[in-house]
């Protein structure tokens, strides 16, 4: 039976996250960044900036999962993300980031 790699992506809140899993039980890799820093001195979680900050840390965690087990996006079979609950525009960048590498992949591999 053919292995099966996952990349799940982690968007829901103040923490941007990338793994790769094997067969939906092994991780390979897990990468995190964390936000607490930065929401620590406003007492909790800002929407608004958890969201920017996503976006300014999904390509360095995805690549970096990657990397870590040497992996490259045309070596991946499935790209999952958090879809709820969490914070609506943090969900959002997880959520369009699949949606984009899919995308982007897709091509790669067809225009072969």
């Amino acid at each position: 039976m053919k292995d099966i790699t996952v990349l799940g992506i982690e968007t829901s809140c103040d923490e941007t996250a990338a793994a790769v899993v094997k067969n939906g039980r092994e991780v390979l890799s897990n990468v995190i960044n964390s936000q607490i820093d930065i929401h620590e001195k406003f007492g909790g979680v800002v929407p608004e900036i958890a969201s920017r900050k996503h976006i300014e840390a999904i390509s360095y965690v995805t690549d970096e999962a990657l990397k870590k087990v040497n992996k490259k996006l045309e070596d991946i079979d499935v790209i999952a993300c958090t879809y709820g609950p969490g914070l609506v525009g943090a969900l959002l960048v997880g959520v369009r980031i699949c949606k984009g590498i899919k995308l982007c992949n897709f091509k790669a591999i067809s225009s072969e």
